[in-house]
């Protein structure tokens, strides 16, 4: 054993400054190092391979022996494992830097810089032998290398890190009031870094970041026109040019601005787009005091009534005979039907049957009568939809039984809570496609109540018809236990004033 001990005292001073081979089997101990543990343990498992793991793992060549071969084999990779990268994630980032990226491969363990393009990460952490995470410094739009020093030297990743500049998507809404005070979400690429933004050279007020990919702030005011949108960063700043327009449209003093003019994804027809437009009013806003979204409802002519009847079902008696109706005045309508939270936070209590699910405070309010709603109308500032105003708002330009263009009753399924997919209860709101008004559940879920007392329809032109009072009043729309023949734009039904059921709710109107 003294003559095998000199004999490796030999061979370690010619080989000391050896580094690791392709491969590093001769780290016996895991350490990244070939060095005299890995000795140690060849010398410990001398002789005849056993079953045990570590001595097979000794014997280097493979021989079945333990012996000079396998300690020529260790010497010979005597020193730090050679470190190697096999991959960069993400291989992307922001300009401004602080993008943290994983760097994968092997032998990683005594990583002591990292740099990227030459410059030092701002921070590294060595997670383990086979796993660096670095946090990348600012640079110029461009690829980049990324090295790493370890204790076999310098390596470079051949996966190449590309740096660049943040950019914006989109705007929604990219249109806002003079007086300003719009909610803007501005979506795009490595937005995290942002810290301020600046319509017109005015700063935003709000400015939170959302994510990597999505800001949210509110506009300033403005002057009439297109703006220039600067998104600002701990390492500089971008502009898009024009990516702000201001609009002259009045905002009623008893709501805050959503968005300024009609969304051209939601109010798709051109014509109700203009309509909107005209009136001069905000077309989507909150109510301050409620927090309900409201959606404009322009002045308007429309064929009230059923003029053609679904697939299935013929027009009924009390939807004929279909009129013209004149409306000469915008009013808002409340995007989606009261929900019982709405209800509750208000009146105190909650009648409603379906109460007690996880998801019922943002059901529709039911089991209300008329009068009961009135109770509710009078506390928060509102009122119900004359049943013209109704039935106009839920057409959104069409003459079809169904708001989406079409008589087919297969189609109703995308549009409504009723009979044949409701499974026997009420939905929450807005779980539909909505209407061309951006209104949700105009048809199913619950009936809803109008103004109106309930009278028969002539065939005389009308102007801001009102239907006058009676002890029946008028509820529309259908329900989540009716048949499609009841679940349609011209569906209406008469109901005393103080009834109440499980699948009638309503909706709220307002002046502007």
């Amino acid at each position: 054993m003294k003559h095998l001990l000199r004999a490796v005292a030999g061979m370690l001073a010619l080989t000391a400054v050896m580094q690791a081979g392709a491969q590093c089997t001769a780290d016996l101990t895991g350490n990244g190092i070939v060095d005299g543990a890995d000795l140690g343990t060849v010398l410990a498992y001398w002789g005849p391979r056993s079953q045990d793991p570590t001595s097979i793992a000794s014997d280097l060549n493979g021989d079945g022996l333990i012996d000079g071969a396998d300690l020529g084999n260790l010497l010979a990779n005597w020193g730090p494992c050679q470190s190697t990268i096999t991959s960069i994630t993400p291989n992307q980032g922001c300009i401004v830097g602080g993008t943290q990226i994983t760097i994968t491969g092997t032998y990683l363990g005594s990583t002591s810089a990292v740099t990227v393009r030459g410059v030092p990460a701002m921070s590294f952490t060595v997670v383990n032998q086979n796993t660096v995470q670095a946090w990348t410094p600012s640079g110029a739009a461009g690829l980049a290398a990324v090295r790493l020093t370890t204790a076999s030297g310098t390596i470079a990743a051949t996966q190449l890190f590309a740096y660049m500049p943040a950019s914006v998507s989109s705007m929604m809404p990219n249109r806002g009031v003079e007086s300003g005070n719009t909610l803007i979400t501005i979506t795009g690429t490595f937005l995290g870094q942002t810290t301020g933004v600046a319509i017109g050279g005015v700063p935003c007020t709000n400015v939170t970041v959302v994510s990597d990919t999505t800001v949210t702030c509110v506009s300033p005011a403005g002057t009439l026109g297109n703006a220039d949108v600067v998104i600002s960063g701990g390492k500089g700043s971008f502009t898009v040019a024009g990516g702000y327009h201001y609009v002259s449209l009045v905002v009623p003093s008893w709501a805050s601005l959503i968005e300024a003019e009609p969304d051209p994804s939601v109010v798709t027809d051109p014509a109700l787009r203009a309509a909107v437009l005209t009136t001069g009013l905000a077309w989507r806003v909150r109510d301050s005091a409620t927090q309900m979204e409201m959606m404009l409802i322009p002045p308007g002519m429309f064929q009230m009534g059923c003029s053609m009847g679904s697939t299935g079902y013929p027009c009924k008696p009390f939807e004929l005979p279909d009129h013209r109706v004149l409306l000469t005045d915008a009013f808002y309508l409340g995007r989606y039907e009261v929900t019982q939270a709405q209800w509750a936070a208000k009146m105190g209590s909650n009648p409603s049957f379906f109460q007690g699910q996880p998801d019922s405070a943002s059901r529709p309010v039911e089991r209300v009568s008329w009068t009961a709603a009135q109770g509710y109308l009078n506390a928060v500032g509102m009122r119900l939809p004359t049943e013209a105003e109704w039935e106009y708002a839920c057409r959104a330009g069409t003459q079809t039984p169904f708001y989406n263009g079409l008589a087919d009753e297969g189609t109703l399924e995308a549009l409504a809570w009723y009979g044949s997919n409701s499974g026997g209860q009420s939905h929450v709101v807005g779980g539909k496609a909505p209407n061309g008004f951006g209104l949700y559940d105009m048809l199913g879920n619950v009936w809803e109540w109008v103004n109106d007392g309930f009278s028969l329809y002539t065939s005389a032109p009308q102007t801001n018809p009102t239907g006058g009072s009676s002890a029946y009043n008028t509820e529309r729309g259908g329900s989540w236990i009716e048949d499609a023949g009841n679940v349609r734009s011209s569906s209406r039904y008469p109901l005393s004033i103080g009834e109440i059921f499980g699948d009638v709710g309503f909706r709220v109107a307002r002046n502007p």
